[in-house]
């Protein structure tokens, strides 16, 4: 049975070292090398000709060496005593959690706006791509609160639902896609081309986490009522993803998300989710904040006992080793 504890145990404690320690800055993050390998390929080969097939040439490139270099890590590690192999394990989890970061950064936006409108801004540009010279206060919590419930599915629940398909190496590759996408994934001029690659598989890796964060949104904070507006909204948004967490948080805390924003230069035009444009106060940071909680519990949840039973049934066939 040492396989389950295998898988069981390393969810358990990255979970509990991402909610105690979130994301030290004096730590090395493997994340961190990933961007900086992104902007290396993206600095010489997004230019000339032929920009798309090099950007799709480099996400594939990029996503496959993430999964091959995982896979071939965890194969030697599980070689060693179990007790060393499941700190490894550990370790990686953590690392590829990133739930608690950003509720802290959050916090520290609202926080940082009500003191005065510009530490706002300087506070918000840390976690959101847009810029924000120009942002009101209420513009910039909205910003915020948009990021938690996108972060709820990218930072969590989506590396969480790959781990459960595909193990750690699994959950490495998404996070590469993911930081892809957040590197190149702008529908700018810049990245337009270079970017369209790795936007469409960002996609596809968040189709089903980003629908199971918002049902796990809505059940955590118990307005099952929410689900029609989540029907309603979630589709407007410009991205096929985005609008189901975004349409969660807007519902459940009857505010309006969206509208225009500016990327590298450009304003992009997003559609409202919602149509209470009322003003966003420090309580419902509070609630956001325990809808995120409870549902990451219920990931947790759903991750040990989904991918405990599917790798008994393959041990059971001798499938699994």
């Amino acid at each position: 049975m040492n396989f389950l504890l295998l898988y069981t145990l390393p969810i358990i404690i990255g979970w509990g070292l991402d909610l105690m320690l979130g994301d030290p800055a004096w730590l090395p993050h493997p994340v961190v090398a990933m961007g900086k390998v992104i902007a290396f390929f993206e600095k010489n080969l997004n230019n000339g000709k032929h920009r798309v097939l090099k950007g799709a040439l480099t996400s594939v490139f990029l996503i496959s060496a993430t999964i091959a270099v995982f896979f071939l890590l965890i194969h030697f590690t599980d070689k060693l005593p179990l007790v060393y192999a499941i700190t490894i394990r550990s370790i990686f989890v953590f690392f590829f959690l990133a739930g608690t970061t950003l509720i802290r950064e959050a916090w520290a936006v609202f926080k940082a706006v009500d003191r005065s409108v510009e530490e706002g801004r300087k506070q918000v540009a840390r976690i959101v791509g847009r810029e924000t010279s120009g942002l009101t206060a209420q513009e910039i919590r909205i910003a915020a609160l948009e990021t938690v419930a996108e972060n709820l599915s990218d930072g969590v629940i989506a590396p969480l639902f790959w781990l459960l398909v595909g193990g750690i190496p699994g959950m490495a590759a998404y996070k590469m896609i993911n930081t892809l996408d957040s590197m190149i994934g702008y529908k700018t001029e810049r990245y337009r081309d270079f970017g369209r690659f790795a936007a469409k598989t960002d996609d596809l890796a968040n189709w089903i986490p980003a629908r199971l964060t918002a049902f796990l949104m809505v059940i955590a904070s118990g307005k099952l009522k929410t689900f029609k507006f989540v029907r309603k909204y979630a589709r407007q948004h410009a991205s096929p993803n985005s609008g189901y967490p975004e349409s969660a948080l807007a519902g459940i805390l009857d505010v309006r998300f969206g509208g225009a924003h500016t990327y590298h230069g450009e304003v992009i035009e997003k559609p409202y989710i919602g149509d209470n444009p009322r003003e966003v106060t420090t309580g419902d940071m509070a609630t956001a904040s325990l809808v995120n909680r409870l549902s990451e519990a219920m990931m947790i949840v759903m991750t040990i006992a989904f991918g405990a039973a599917a790798r008994y049934l393959l041990a059971t066939q001798n499938i699994l080793i």
